[in-house]
């Protein structure tokens, strides 16, 4: 555990979690057997048993065993396939949680490959008095001789095992279309059923294993015709920017307003517009002498002038207010801190500004007449629609995870499957390691964290987050099929993009695995995607608010309080161990 810590220390999960294939291994019974006739044989051991196999598994999950062999039999049970075809279709009986229990009955061909092999196998890899060193001993030598140090049946829970590793998936995948996920385990231990086991004889194996399930979407909602669309929610998120909108509006009829001679004795007043001639000069350190003219960038003949707030250097407007044609103002403004000529930058100047023009501007009203000369298809009512949609896109930005939320939490109830408890117990792990991650990141001490992680800990945990691990993965399956059906694709680009940004964050020294990460962008990419088209077929109510989304703590206050009461109960049972002593 504390090396899952070390792993995932400064981890972030960014998005949900992805559910990928699962790997489980097992001990193999016949070098858990030899090793407890090792450990019994004593002083005997260099006589009786000289064996120190290393075991492996191969991919197609046969067992190999390296050990001390004759010059040309180093035995792979992977190099030699048994012969397992099942006596007729196994027969399946489906139990609850994406769970099955298969019945194979492996014919008599199997048991004996199978026992023939892992006496072979053994006989590569010990000693016994009286043969060869590598030499093939006897099965009924090798069992009596193993059964004598601990390790009865030996040979027969092997064969048991090897014919599990072949049979199981098989009978699953071909007579019943089924993927088996996890590992299969027999109903009866591999132990006692050896007790029954013949070689050549054929041999019942009653095999429960968790299996992929199928996706079944229940019957559309009123009015939809797809199962996935129509979906019903509610989130929160900030009220709109009315203040924001009404800039908009106001800049979009700027742009169309139109303007109408003044006469040459009326003042210039705020929304007017004006033809000027300015010739500017740098201000001295007084803020009004004149100093050097200003580049003719800065300056300029026939230059218009819309007064209005924020439009221009400040005091250029203000300047101007009251003028009329063929008035000369020196007006002094300050240049924008900002300014790309960092030679102007925040600095002071002066202008002497003549007024040649003077006109009156007026701003439309939103009609459909105005909306059609915007674009011809719009009237006043879609065009401020689409306005409002254009102001509240970058705050709504901010509230996709909720938006998404509330589409995951209704879209878990739209189909049926149960999911297998392999799968809830490795996400559950995955989760438990980043929630003591995140604990040692917080300050919490090692040997805190030690305490906190047992069996009984991790099975109430399991508990608290089942519901969770169990919505993510219908949405995670439902994601996937509405992907497929909808023919929802990520462009290459956008994942190399993202790609791109990830190796830009990456600290000197930290491994990049590229072909690991870029399967979990393409995945976190495609479920947005797939998010986006179910929002825009959903019928989404937003909770405006200006209270802030709080984060959920009832996790970890109830795991916190529950370690409390542990602790509490073991400092009562030690002071009264104490006190009766």
């Amino acid at each position: 555990a504390i090396e899952t810590l070390k792993k995932n220390k400064s981890k972030r999960c960014t998005s949900r979690h992805l559910f990928l294939s699962i790997t489980m291994t097992r001990f193999t019974s016949l070098a858990l057997a030899v090793a407890l006739a090792l450990s019994a044989s004593g002083p005997l051991s260099t006589d009786a048993f000289s064996f120190a196999p290393s075991t492996v598994r191969s991919s197609n999950g046969a067992l190999t065993f390296w050990g001390k062999a004759s010059n040309n039999h180093a035995i792979a049970l992977s190099n030699t396939r048994l012969y397992m075809s099942t006596e007729g279709k196994s027969k399946l009986n489906k139990l609850p949680e994406s769970a099955v229990e298969v019945t194979i009955t492996a014919p008599g061909t199997a048991t004996k490959a199978a026992y023939d092999k892992a006496a072979m196998e053994c006989s590569k890899a010990v000693t016994i008095p009286g043969f060869r060193k590598g030499a093939r001993i006897p099965p009924q030598v090798l069992e009596n001789a193993m059964a004598a140090k601990g390790g009865r049946n030996a040979l027969k829970v092997e064969a048991i095992q090897s014919l599990l590793a072949e049979l199981v998936e098989p009978a699953l995948k071909d007579d019943h279309g089924l993927e088996p996920i996890g590992q299969p385990s027999l109903t009866v231990p591999a132990a006692d059923l050896a007790d029954s086991y013949v070689s050549g004889e054929p041999l019942e194996l009653v095999v429960k294993c968790d299996v992929w399930p199928d996706i079944e979407w229940k019957e559309p909602l009123e009015g939809q015709e797809k199962a996935y669309t129509g979906l019903k929610g509610t989130y929160k998120r900030k009220p709109f920017n009315q203040e924001r909108m009404d800039i908009a509006l106001k800049d979009l009829r700027d742009r169309y307003a139109t303007l109408a001679p003044m006469d040459d004795d009326t003042e210039l007043a705020m929304g007017d517009a004006c033809v000027v001639n300015m010739e500017g000069f740098m201000a001295e350190d007084d803020g009004v002498t004149k100093g050097d003219p200003l580049p003719n960038a800065a300056s300029g003949d026939n230059v218009e002038v819309i007064l209005g707030e924020g439009r221009y250097m400040e005091g250029l407007v203000e300047g101007l207010v009251g003028a009329k044609v063929g008035d000369v103002r020196t007006i002094t403004v300050s240049f924008p801190e900002k300014l790309k000529d960092k030679t102007l930058a925040g600095k002071k100047a002066i202008f002497d500004v003549t007024v040649q023009e003077s006109s009156k501007r007026t701003l439309p009203e939103i009609t459909d007449e105005f909306a059609k000369g915007v674009r011809a298809d719009l009237t006043a009512e879609t065009l401020m629609s689409e306005l409002r949609k254009a102001v509240d896109e970058e705050d709504a930005k901010e509230f996709v995870p909720a938006r998404n939320k509330a589409i995951a939490d209704a879209l878990a109830e739209r189909l049926d499957v149960e999911v297998p408890d392999t799968l809830v117990t490795n996400q559950a792990r995955e989760k438990f390691a980043m929630m003591m991650t995140e604990m040692r990141d917080n300050g919490v001490a090692d040997e805190e964290i030690k305490k906190q992680i047992t069996g009984d800990n991790f099975l109430k945990y399991k508990e608290i987050v089942k519901d969770d691990i169990v919505k993510d993965f219908r949405v995670s399956m439902a994601t996937d099929e509405i992907s497929r059906l909808e023919a929802i694709e990520v462009p290459d680009f956008q994942i190399e993009e993202q790609m791109q940004n990830l190796k830009k964050d990456i600290q000197e020294g930290e491994e990049f695995d590229e072909a690991a990460i870029r399967p979990k962008v393409e995945t976190t990419l495609l479920r947005n995607l797939v998010f986006d088209f179910l929002a825009q077929n959903a019928d989404l109510e937003q909770d405006f608010t200006e209270e802030e989304v709080e984060f959920d703590e009832a996790l970890m206050e109830q795991l916190a309080q529950e370690s409390l009461k542990r602790e509490e109960e073991m400092a009562a049972a030690k002071a009264e161990a104490e006190a009766s002593s």
